[in-house]
């Protein structure tokens, strides 16, 4: 007898290998990133915008779920690297300006 194990949905799936994505860095340089305190703390300082504020300025619908959230530094400049599933279910890779 032949059993099927069963298959993870579609967003789930999305969400996994969006995960694994931005888990990995591209390119030959390796980017440093602020764990949740630091960006905390540097949104407490003025340093960096709220997570809520750069979503708002880009126009990210409120209603998108937020898989992940990193502040890394990208060249210099201060980023948010946002992974999102909207509400049709497709995953995306945003990255925002921090500051």
């Amino acid at each position: 007898m032949k059993t099927n194990a069963p298959k993870p949905s579609a967003a789930v799936a999305m969400a996994l290998a969006l995960a694994l994505a931005l888990s990995g860095t591209t390119g030959a340089k390796a980017q440093a990133c602020m764990d949740k305190q630091e960006i905390q703390q540097a949104v407490a300082a003025g340093e960096i915008m709220s997570l809520d504020a750069v979503l708002a300025s880009a126009g990210v619908d409120a209603s998108a779920e937020i898989l992940s959230v990193q502040v890394c530094d990208q060249g210099g400049a201060l980023v948010y690297m946002i992974g999102v599933l909207t509400q049709d279910g497709q995953a995306e890779n945003l990255v925002l300006n921090a500051q």
